[in-house]
């Protein structure tokens, strides 16, 4: 008579059915997992889409309140404590914050990249009112804490304004490079 062998040849019913059980649970959290990270880039892009449409709002508020003040010498009066020479040159100094303005705002909302930006305010800063407001207004920029994207840009107009003193061209369009962002 012949003797079996019951030893073991393969894997035990019970390992396979826990090896399956094993990929299978691997590959359910593979999937949730990368359905986890689709979710959390879609949220990330709402709130970027939220906060660009926030800024877009506040700055409709902002350029109805200076068009008022543009308007109303007495109301102007009220907007800036920067002391000026005449109503005209408040009304210009109002107009530059609200060219400045816009253009900052092009660039939070991603309408315009950083070197578009530049290009866009090396063309500002070649104009002698927009200079004069700007350097009247330094005081209020310098309480802006240096990480902050309004900051930068000051610190872009700074550098502009400088470059394009010390340019040795009549090519105003080629001075100055773009700091790094």
């Amino acid at each position: 008579m012949a003797t079996q062998n019951r030893g073991m040849r393969g894997p035990s019913a019970a390992a396979t059915v826990g090896l399956a059980f094993a990929a299978g649970a691997l590959a359910a959290l593979f999937a949730q997992r990368r359905k986890f990270e689709e979710l959390r880039v879609r949220v990330a892009e709402v709130e970027q889409s939220d906060r660009q449409a926030m800024l877009t709002e506040q700055q409709r508020l902002q350029f109805y309140l200076l068009t008022k003040a543009m308007e109303d010498p007495d109301l102007a009066a009220v907007y800036s404590n920067v002391q000026v020479d005449s109503p005209t040159q408040q009304r210009q100094y109002l107009f530059a914050n609200a060219l400045y303005n816009n253009a900052l705002l092009a660039y939070r909302v991603g309408i315009v990249s950083w070197e578009e930006l530049h290009g866009h305010l090396r063309m500002i800063c070649r104009n002698s009112i927009f200079r004069d407001y700007w350097y009247a207004h330094h005081p209020h920029r310098s309480s802006l804490k240096a990480e902050s994207t309004e900051a930068k840009v000051g610190r872009m107009v700074d550098r502009l304004i400088q470059d394009l003193d010390e340019a040795e061209t009549e090519q105003w369009w080629v001075v100055g490079e773009p700091p790094e962002e």
